[in-house]
């Protein structure tokens, strides 16, 4: 069985289960405490917290709370090792006219209905879990915002400011939801935990399940005189503006966080984060690949044939550079440091100038004449195919 399974099918469509026992990893003979601990043991290993959405976990713990339950009720336990899953699940007793009495584990609403069962609450915190900290601090949500650099502001770093809309904390009521002068009421229900135990008779005995309390809505209080600012929520948003510094050479689509930046937690929760997203707009002439700068420039026909002298733009200016006669179309030459300097470091890379030879058109009847007599001069014919350059 591969991981994550947890049932095969038999010819007529129906589920084929593991033995409770292979599932628990124990033998036939374990007592109260060994199967509770080995059932513990796998709790632990698939909690959801640690496995958000992960369905082959939530798979794996009800698997094994389904047989944690049945092993360790005696009743259930003695009716599977006489009759097998027919004695404790009425689905199997129907296909196979075996008994029909047991447990019907569709029962359970949730994960968090499964553990109230087998240890009286939720899975946070194995007797003190989710629903009873529903109303414990929680961190708040994260901000996620964008913001776009020019070429040159990501290449040498700039200070920006960003507005946000945030969720904080109420300066009026101080985040308890009430007007001055008066407090909130615990809960007579859930007592302040938020939840409320609901017992439910059926034909397989009694079951218990938590759920949100009602009467305070899973808060734990209830506020008479709310805030006038907030209006009882005990946060408000509001509009702020962060200053932010940009490093020199910041690459596109890179996030950076300001810690504590974003909306307020509740029930003195911690404040979550800013992650601010950078895009750079595309240059008009210069390129980037890493550190490096790439650029193009055109140069005339006699430039290319007795060489020259060119100004070159770079980041930080025109510089001069010298071409070498006979420079051919797509030739390309470094400027050493003039490239985007290393992010959070020092130094810089290179710019690379690739050289196009620009073909003049529409020729005078002169200018035809003096072409034709360099080619005399260079010996005509057509020139040695040149290697690739993408080979080199």
């Amino acid at each position: 069985m591969r991981r994550g399974e947890v049932s095969n099918f038999r010819d007529d469509g129906m589920a084929e289960k593991r033995d409770y026992y292979e599932v628990l990893g124990v033998p036939k003979t374990a007592t109260d405490a060994e199967l509770k601990k080995a059932f513990y043991k796998i709790a632990k290993e698939n909690h959801p917290d640690l496995h958000p959405g992960d369905k082959e976990c939530e798979a794996r713990l009800k698997e094994a709370g389904e047989a944690y339950e049945v092993l360790s009720d005696k009743d259930k336990r003695a009716k599977y090792d006489q009759f097998g899953f027919a004695g404790v699940d009425p689905s199997y007793a129907a296909q196979n006219g075996g008994y029909g009495g047991g447990f019907d584990f569709s029962g359970f609403g949730g994960l968090d209905d499964l553990f109230s069962n087998i240890f009286g609450g939720g899975f946070g915190g194995f007797g003190q879990g989710r629903a009873r900290t529903r109303n414990g601090p929680r961190p708040g949500e994260d901000i996620r915002v964008g913001i776009s650099l020019s070429f040159e502001e990501a290449a040498f770093g700039c200070d920006k400011t960003v507005t946000v809309q945030r969720i904080e904390t109420c300066d009026e009521c101080g985040g308890s939801g009430c007007a001055k002068g008066a407090t909130a009421e615990v809960c007579p229900d859930c007592h302040g935990s938020g939840v409320v135990t609901i017992t439910q008779r059926t034909p397989f005995g009694v079951m218990q399940s938590q759920g949100e309390c009602p009467k305070c809505r899973g808060k734990g209080k209830i506020i008479h005189q709310p805030c006038a600012k907030c209006k009882g929520a005990g946060r408000i948003r509001r509009n702020r503006t962060e200053n932010l510094h940009i490093d020199a050479g910041i690459s596109n689509n890179v996030t950076i966080p300001m810690s504590g930046r974003g909306n307020a937690g509740t029930n003195g929760g911690p404040s979550g984060d800013l992650l601010i997203t950078v895009s750079i707009r595309p240059h008009d002439f210069f390129e980037r690949d890493g550190n490096s700068v790439l650029c193009e420039i055109p140069i005339t026909v006699t430039q290319a044939i007795l060489g020259a002298e060119l100004e070159v733009p770079t980041l930080d200016g025109k510089v001069k550079y010298s071409i070498p006669e006979g420079t051919q179309h797509g030739d390309t030459f470094r400027l050493r440091g003039k490239g985007i300097p290393y992010f959070r470091s020092s130094g810089r890379g290179d710019q690379f100038v690739t050289v196009n030879v620009v073909i003049p058109r529409n020729l005078t009847a002169e200018q035809r004449e003096l072409v034709e007599k360099l080619d005399a001069t260079l010996g005509g014919g057509a020139p040695k195919p040149r290697k690739s350059k993408w080979k080199k």
